[in-house]
């Protein structure tokens, strides 16, 4: 009789020890399985997509300054506003609504030299339109007010801008997509991968710049052709 139970005693273990041994292959296996998978999901690339698009200009913005200096506030004051008529006129002669400029400021200094008082007046006017072919012919005929005697201060230019950049950012973001999923596309050619999905994505910023690549400043006309710029930067996954 104790023979019996020391053989099932025996069988017992043999069976616990098979048990232990599979569960052991078994765990073995998921586990370097799951290390090639981990393996493979770190397998990516990062790389970037540009888009670019040229655009012409919605808005121009024309700011205007402009004095006159003298001894009498009175006849100071009347002299701006004349030269303010003659602004006035030139803008309406060319076909732009009155309200389409609009007075941006206005300031009054006095000097002393010689012991003498001077007063100068200096006043501002803003034209904002959305016709920018009309705002560049205005532009191109500037010195008419210097014929008139109207004297352009420096800070006096015009702007153009894109204010519809809303209306193309998401074609130019998948166009950019795109651009990055061919660059991985070669990638992966070159290194004998495949190119799987979107592991994350960035969006750059959105620029708009003169097409030229000048920039507006003191001697330099700004433009109203622009091009607007944005890069992605996207992780693909191989495969």
């Amino acid at each position: 009789m104790e023979t019996g139970r020391t053989k099932d005693r025996g069988t017992a273990l043999l069976i616990a020890a098979a048990i232990l041994a599979l569960g052991m292959i078994l765990g073995g296996y998921l586990l370097g399985n799951g290390l090639v998978r981990a393996h493979h999901a770190d397998r990516s690339v990062t790389v970037r997509g540009l888009a670019e698009r040229n655009v012409t200009a919605d808005l121009a913005v024309w700011t205007l300054n402009y004095s006159k200096q003298g001894l009498d506030l009175a006849e100071v004051q009347a002299d701006i506003d004349r030269d303010t008529q003659s602004i006035r006129r030139f803008f309406a002669s060319l076909g732009f609504p009155a309200e389409a400029l609009a007075p941006a400021g206005a300031g009054v200094s006095q000097s002393y030299m010689n012991g003498v008082q001077t007063v100068t007046v200096s006043q501002r006017l803003q034209l904002r339109t959305t016709d920018i072919a009309r705002a560049r012919r205005a532009v191109a005929r500037q010195f008419d007010l210097v014929r008139q005697g109207v004297v352009l201060q420096e800070g006096s230019g015009i702007s153009y801008s894109f204010t519809k950049l809303n209306d193309i950012k998401p074609a130019m973001v998948a166009e950019a997509t795109r651009d990055a999923r061919a660059a991985a596309e070669q990638f992966a050619k070159d290194s004998d991968t495949g190119v799987g999905g979107i592991k994350s994505a960035t969006q750059g910023y959105f620029s708009v710049e003169a097409r030229d690549g000048e920039q507006a400043g003191y001697g330099v006309a700004d433009t109203p052709f622009k091009k607007v710029r944005v890069v992605t930067t996207v992780d693909f996954y191989l495969d």
